[in-house]
C-alpha cells in the first residue's frame, strides 16, 4: 500500500489540474500532511520525550460527549467531510457532502466505494486521550482535539478495522497491514507529542519495535 502522504499528494495534483485546466501545472506536497516523511529518528527523539507511566490513567467520568466532533467547518460542511475529501480519490460532492468516491483503508488495506463504508478514525483514540491527560483538559480543548486537521489525527479507514482497533493503544492493537506501523508509529507519537499526552510503559516499548519497521 503506498504511503499515505503519496496518495494525498496525487489527489491533490489531480484536483489542481482540474481545476487549472492546462497541462504542466507545478504542485507542491500539501502543508499538514508530511508526517510520513519524517526522520525515525526525529519521532525516537519525540517519543523519548513523552512522559511514561507505568499503566494508563482512569476512566471515570469519560465520555465521548466530551470530546465534541464533527465540527461545522462552514456552508454545511464538517470535518469528516473534510477529511474524505482529503483522503479520498474521484471524490465528488453535493454541496459539502461527499457522495461517491473511492477511499483506501490505512489499516488494512481494504479499498472502499462508498462514503457509507468510511470511518474517519482518530489515531490516538478519544478514550486512550482520556487516560493519558485529556481528563483534565477542557472542553474546548477537547474539541480542538477531536477535530484536530493540522496533525496526523484523523484519517480513513475501513469500519471493521475501525471497530477492531476500539480504543487499544499500539502495546494490543496494531494494523493489519504490517506496511503501514512505520507510519502510524509516526503519527501516534506525532499526537502524542503535540499534546502532551503520556505513554505507558508496554506502549512505549511496541512504538520503538514499530519504528524498527522504517
Amino acid at each position: 500500500m503506498p504511503p499515505r502522504t503519496s496518495l494525498l499528494f496525487s489527489a491533490a495534483a489531480a484536483v489542481l489540474l482540474a481545476l487549472s485546466g492546462c497541462e504542466g501545472v507545478s504542485l507542491e506536497p500539501v502543508p499538514g500532511n508530511t508526517q510520513a516523511a519524517k526522520d525515525p529518528s526525529t519521532s525516537q527523539t519525540e517519543l523519548d520525550g513523552l512522559k511514561v507511566v507505568t499503566r494508563a490513567g482512569s476512566m471515570s467520568g469519560y465520555s465521548r460527549d466530551k470530546f465534541p466532533h464533527w465540527r461545522s467547518t462552514g456552508s454545511n460542511c464538517d470535518v469528516r467531510d473534510t477529511v474524505l475529501k482529503r483522503d479520498g480519490r474521484n471524490v465528488k460532492t453535493s454541496g459539502c457532502n461527499v457522495v461517491a468516491g473511492t477511499w483506501t483503508s490505512f489499516y488494512d488495506g481494504k479499498v472502499l466505494n462508498s462514503p457509507d463504508k468510511v470511518d474517519i478514525d482518530h489515531t490516538v483514540p478519544l478514550a486512550n486521550a482520556w487516560r493519558s491527560g485529556a481528563s483534565k483538559w477542557t472542553t474546548d480543548q477537547r474539541e480542538e482535539f477531536a477535530n484536530d486537521l493540522d496533525d496526523p489525527q484523523l484519517l480513513a479507514v475501513s469500519a471493521s478495522s475501525n471497530r477492531s482497533k476500539g480504543d487499544q493503544d499500539p502495546s494490543t492493537w496494531k494494523p493489519t497491514d504490517t506496511s503501514t506501523w512505520c507510519e502510524y508509529a509516526q503519527d501516534w507519537i506525532a499526537v502524542k507529542a503535540k499534546w502532551k499526552l503520556t505513554v505507558t510503559t508496554k506502549e512505549k516499548v511496541a512504538l520503538e519495535d514499530m519504528l524498527g519497521d522504517c
